[in-house]
């Protein structure tokens, strides 16, 4: 729980991760380096480490306390951080994507709602700084919002988000904790489809997984008709 607001539980937390990270990883053909902003649970990070292309994870997280508090009640999750691969720095994601040019192949943004100091994740520059942080073919997925709750932030986020990546898609994961029990996520890519990219072979591979399936990639990039018409009319 953050600011009152519940971030995750170990019931269903793994239909979370596992969606926002597989995806895009499967998709990119060499995802060596990555970069979370926020994460600070570690579940992101837990999930990334399946991959055995990743060479380098950097977690960009706020809020120190977070990883502190997560470390000791949730260590099924944080113990990810001991890794040898990852790095954590305490700071501003939007500012750390700024002074990191050409840096990342892939990003993703494990933020929370657009509130506070979460605002600036959700807004145009941040989108414009975070393509210049990734190397020319590089990834970015963000945590979205739910389409039944905040369809005006994700029209608006689509809207910019297709000016600036040539590829851009919304896909959706279920779970049961957030509100409405579904939540999304925005795929921007410089160049790969994560429908017609993504890697079966490397997908099959991948140990322990809860949630994931090739075939639910597939899936999650299928939307209810008044989504399409969010994403569509953005």
């Amino acid at each position: 729980v953050l600011d009152g607001i519940t971030m995750l539980t170990e019931f269903d937390e793994f239909a979370y991760h596992e969606m926002i990270v597989h995806v895009p990883l499967l998709t990119h053909p060499n995802p060596a380096r990555v970069l979370i902003i926020g994460g600070g649970d570690g579940g992101t990070v837990r999930e990334v480490l399946k991959h055995p292309e990743v060479e380098k994870v950097h977690v960009c997280e706020l809020d120190r306390e977070v990883v502190r508090a997560c470390r000791q009640y949730l260590p099924s999750l944080a113990s990810s951080f001991d890794d040898p691969k990852v790095e954590i720095f305490y700071e501003d994601g939007a500012k750390f994507v700024e002074k990191n040019p050409s840096t990342y192949d892939i990003i993703i943004v494990d933020s929370t709602d657009p509130i506070g100091p979460g605002q600036i994740l959700f807004q145009r520059k941040f989108y414009e700084d975070m393509k210049k942080s990734l190397k020319p073919d590089g990834i970015v997925v963000t945590q979205c919002e739910c389409l039944f709750l905040h369809k005006h932030v994700i029209g608006a986020v689509a809207s910019f988000a297709k000016e600036i990546y040539p590829i851009t898609k919304y896909y959706l994961t279920n779970v049961p904790t957030y509100p409405s029990g579904l939540i999304g996520f925005m795929f921007c890519s410089n160049k790969y489809n994560p429908l017609k990219d993504f890697s079966l072979e490397r997908a099959q591979k991948l140990p322990n997984l809860r949630y994931y399936t090739p075939a639910l990639h597939r899936a999650s990039f299928v939307l209810p008709k008044f989504g399409e018409e969010i994403i569509q009319s953005a």
